[in-house]
């Protein structure tokens, strides 16, 4: 017999021949290695089943923000390269050389803490130098990187194997921060020439990079969000053929006729005109769908765009059927993802709660079961 959980009607579908399909046109559309970005829970699609998906298609390389996600996927046995992207926190510098991942170094002092406890452990660490480009969150500022690589070649205890930035525009094709930025991170690399050392790999694209800039592909990409069949801005240019890997599907559980002036949900926000019929969906913010599609986001029921009507609740929402509208308990209900020629992305859902899709996707909780097909 099943667990509740598992018969639990809201559920996130994860279709992993969509991820083969987008890795395999982002690789023949860069030419170049690709780094799959699978940080916040692969983007909702789930950590571990996706980076051992990936892996089984050849991915060149994983992508985390923090040494959890990393330590997580060795558990897991997934031997594929992992860099943590994110700025290491001192105390945790062992855990990243005992599992084998790789490390952004961030500065000259970040530097010397890996190199610390690298000897201490006796085993070199492999490192990513971060140049700060533009997007004054992490890395060395590109003016002032030599130093910094001189030290990181000269270093006894780390194999230097990357240099990379962030792009902060590049999902706006017509943005002019992105070439600046280029312009500045391979000044910065032309000091490691300068000094002849070998060149390590350098990465600079992130999905925008990919769709909108190949100047920026150099030795390796790192698509995050395309990777997943989702585009990054509603400014950027579909250049590539990308599936959307996740659909979100609810049933209904509840039916029922509204009278017309009566009000709907918490705060009496919305009330109909004239009688309706309204059917309740078992997810709400709780789940991680956003509260602020209250009264604004919609959903398929038969084929036919349904409206969320007053607030999304914590558990549950409710959906306008109209006056004639027809649906019976254990109807499927589609939050993202097609039913019958219709469909809803998650770029639609981010639209109208005012966010970007990142935001929609990374917040689609572990309260939901996932499960995959495909692959």
């Amino acid at each position: 017999m099943s667990e509740p959980f598992d018969q639990r009607p809201t559920r996130i579908r994860v279709d992993l021949d969509a991820l083969t399909h987008n890795l395999g046109r982002i690789r023949a559309h860069a030419g170049v290695p690709v780094l799959g970005v699978v940080k916040a829970n692969a983007y909702g699609h789930g950590l571990v089943p996706v980076a051992r998906h990936l892996a089984r298609q050849g991915i060149d390389q994983l992508g985390v923000a923090f040494v959890e996600e990393g330590m997580e996927l060795r558990r897991a046995g997934i031997t594929t390269p992992i860099l943590v992207m994110g700025g290491i926190f001192g105390p945790q510098v062992a855990q990243f050389i005992v599992h084998d991942l790789e490390i952004t170094v961030s500065s000259l002092d970040k530097l010397r803490q890996v190199e610390a406890a690298a000897q201490s452990l006796g085993r070199q660490a492999t490192i990513h130098l971060k140049i700060d480009t533009g997007m004054e969150r992490i890395g060395v500022h590109s003016y002032s990187a030599a130093p910094f690589i001189e030290a990181a070649v000269a270093s006894r205890w780390c194999r230097l194997k990357g240099i990379y930035s962030h792009l902060a525009c590049a999902d706006d094709p017509a943005s002019p921060m992105t070439l600046e930025q280029l312009d500045r991170f391979l000044d910065a690399c032309a000091h490691i020439t300068r000094i002849g050392a070998p060149m390590p790999v350098r990465h600079l694209a992130n999905s925008g990079g990919v769709l909108h800039f190949p100047q920026t592909h150099l030795d390796m990409v790192r698509p995050g969000i395309l990777l997943y069949g989702v585009l990054p801005d509603p400014a950027s240019i579909p250049a590539i053929d990308v599936r959307p890997a996740l659909s979100l599907v609810s049933q209904v559980v509840y039916f029922k006729v509204v009278r017309a002036g009566h009000p709907v949900s918490y705060g009496a926000t919305w009330a109909p005109a004239a009688d309706t019929r309204v059917v309740t969906v078992p997810i709400g913010y709780g789940d991680g769908f956003p509260r602020a599609l209250s009264s604004r986001g919609q959903v398929l029921v038969r084929g036919q765009r349904r409206q969320l009507v007053g607030r999304v609740c914590m558990d549950q929402f409710m959906v306008d059927l109209g006056p004639a509208g027809t649906a019976y308990n254990e109807d499927e209900v589609v939050l993202v993802g097609s039913q019958q020629g219709e469909a809803i992305r998650a770029e639609d859902l981010a639209r109208l709660a005012g966010t970007i899709p990142y935001e929609i996707l990374t917040g689609l909780n572990q309260r939901i079961p996932r499960e995959y097909r495909g692959g």
